[in-house]
């Protein structure tokens, strides 16, 4: 079996899931080609998992100053290269399409007539899940996208719904506390802002992680460049993580049983559901501008009981190599059962 996995790599979470998933595809036996679309290839980093990978510009968004800027999105991405992209893919050699949010591939596969899945966290607004409901928005606008003939959904509740648990990789460290040691990921945010955020909280040390090329220190502010190794080395010793409300590194904060305070990014509908599912199950606290009270209060919180998510790389590659037999409902159900009831918290009705 040959599969071609298209990933859209504008965020790290997309590339990260395609990362746990590389090894558990090759466990089966099933060979895989990757593509990424979305970010400059020069911008990629920690690559290796996916050996002689292909790039192609697809389709991204600006941010200024933590908010997408519609107009220049519109403006920067190539639709007419987006087309000739997807008509010069030949997906002749495949037997099956993943596309991981991704552009190219999945138009590419309708258009071949070729079978293509899609495992993203965005599938799951396909089902009603709590704050606002944007599923009805965002849905026929993730089809058009990337469409894809069956979409697997993941989210940090199944909601009564077939959406499985998140799609993560074990935490590589030791799981231990450095007090006072706050690690900081907010790339779609001006650095003089976060700045200005971080400089009245003298008694903490931040470790803020960007697009820079070497260390730089700046009082209790340490600039870290971009590593996949070092952030998980600081994610596993950290007092706690101030973060964007991106689905993937959510999910990794909860795993390793780190309190969590978000900002979800303004104008973004998925990091805007996700900062309202959090709060609704209780497992972070959500700001627009960062203010004492509020970071004191958060930061003087005890550490929340890890989160102990099931292996769904595993069971997602079994499921692939078994010809994709098995009911959503049936594997989101085998899935969830490995995770402690307790461990869910708040309520989740919806």
């Amino acid at each position: 079996m040959k599969i071609l996995y298209g990933v859209q790599a504008t965020g790290n979470g997309h590339i990260t899931r395609a990362r746990v998933m590389a090894p558990a595809l090759a466990q089966e036996g099933i060979e895989v080609d990757f593509l990424f679309s979305g970010r400059p290839p020069e911008k990629l980093f920690n690559m290796e998992p996916f050996g002689d990978y292909q790039t192609r510009r697809g389709l991204t968004f600006t941010v200024i100053d933590g908010k997408i800027d519609r107009w220049r999105s519109l403006a920067q991405n190539n639709l007419l290269q987006l087309v000739k992209d997807i008509r010069a893919l030949d997906l002749q050699q495949y037997d099956l399409i993943i596309s991981d949010f991704e552009p190219i591939t999945a138009w590419a596969a309708k258009l071949q007539r070729k079978p293509c899945i899609g495992i993203a966290h965005q599938y799951a607004f396909s089902y009603p899940v709590p704050g606002p409901r944007i599923g009805r928005v965002m849905m026929p606008m993730i089809r058009f996208f990337a469409p894809v003939q069956q979409g697997i959904g993941l989210h940090w509740h199944h909601f009564d719904s077939p959406i499985l648990p998140p799609l993560i990789e074990a935490q590589p460290y030791p799981i231990t506390v450095q007090s006072g040691m706050i690690l900081v990921y907010l790339p779609f945010e001006n650095r003089e802002q976060i700045r200005q955020w971080l400089l009245p909280f003298s008694d903490y040390e931040f470790h803020v992680y960007c697009d820079i090329d070497h260390p730089e220190e700046d009082e209790h502010i340490f600039w870290r460049p971009l590593s996949r190794d070092a952030f998980r080395q600081a994610q596993a010793c950290c007092d706690g993580v101030i973060a964007n409300c991106g689905f993937g590194l959510a999910s990794e904060v909860l795993q390793a049983g780190k309190k969590l305070l978000t900002k979800p990014l303004t104008g973004q509908p998925e990091q805007i559901s996700n900062a309202a599912v959090l709060e609704h199950l209780g497992l972070a606290e959500v700001f627009d501008e960062l203010e004492a009270d509020q970071f004191y209060r958060w930061a003087g919180q005890s550490a929340p009981e890890p989160v102990a998510y099931p292996d769904v790389a595993a069971a997602l590659a079994r499921w692939i190599h078994n010809g994709c037999d098995q009911s959503a409902q049936e594997l989101a159900e085998e899935l969830w059962q490995g995770v402690i009831a307790e461990q869910l918290a708040g309520p989740v009705t919806t």
